[in-house]
């Protein structure tokens, strides 16, 4: 899978940025989506103009880890991997035996954007299982990105010449968009727009920025730990409707 978005929805963290990046500008005349396709021939690519795009792929898939992509509502998300505990969340969620997994990660997010009170951090920690998931909201331009607390699917993340966010589950085309400025996306943590990364986990501690060293010795990106010495105050996502109209900026 692959998503590429425009920095104005997505800001990327300014610690993945490598000085010497040799990054490209992906989302150019469709280079990474073509250099995706060149890889997985038979991929589909979905165009969310100025906003970025979102490629997928049924091909050379894990059948243990299997890939998923849906449209709700001009909501769109892709999804790859396994929830263990799909019974209990359609429950909560109020779905019909038929939702899958994608369909559950997009009615969570719209329970949290619409009427969900709690914080973020507790709806991606009731999900459990082996999983990465991109989520992207055309009507407020939101983006909702995480992975489990054990990093089982590969996913990474990194920025392109233009300070666009590029994510994929293929390190090599993440690399070409990239160049050094990528890494794995951190485990047990999750990504919005309006919030950028935090830890589900201990979503009361700050991130920490970690210089990352590859095999050859080059600088690539970094890596992102819990400081368990600061904390932060947690904030869920407001709800639609209200004074702060999050909407707009979230």
């Amino acid at each position: 899978m692959l998503a590429v978005f425009d920095k104005s929805v997505a800001k990327c963290p300014e610690a993945l940025q490598s000085p010497q990046s040799g990054s490209a500008s992906a989302l150019k005349d469709g280079f990474l989506a073509q250099q995706f396709a060149s890889v997985h021939p038979s991929s589909v690519t979905v165009n969310l103009g100025a906003s970025g795009l979102i490629a997928y792929s049924l091909d050379r898939q894990n059948p243990l880890l299997p890939r998923l992509f849906a449209v709700v509502d001009d909501i769109f998300c892709l999804f790859q991997g396994h929830i263990e505990n799909v019974a209990l969340l359609k429950q909560q969620y109020g779905l019909n035996k038929t939702a899958n997994e994608v369909i559950i990660v997009i009615e969570a997010f719209r329970t949290l954007r619409d009427r969900g009170p709690y914080p973020a951090d507790q709806v991606v920690r009731d999900i459990q299982g082996k999983f990465a998931f991109v989520l992207f909201d055309s009507a407020s331009k939101a983006t909702f990105i995480a992975t489990d607390p054990d990093g089982n699917v590969p996913f990474f993340w990194g920025t392109d010449s233009e300070g666009h966010l590029v994510l994929s589950d293929d390190s090599e085309v993440v690399k070409k968009g990239c160049g050094n400025s990528f890494a794995p996306f951190p485990k047990g943590c999750f990504f919005t727009s309006s919030g950028g990364l935090r830890s589900y986990e201990h979503p009361h501690n700050e991130l920490k920025a970690v210089p990352r060293v590859d095999s050859s010795g080059e600088m690539c990106g970094a890596n992102f730990k819990v400081d368990a010495d600061t904390k932060k105050e947690s904030s869920g996502i407001p709800r639609v409707g209200s004074a702060a109209n999050w909407s707009s900026n979230y």
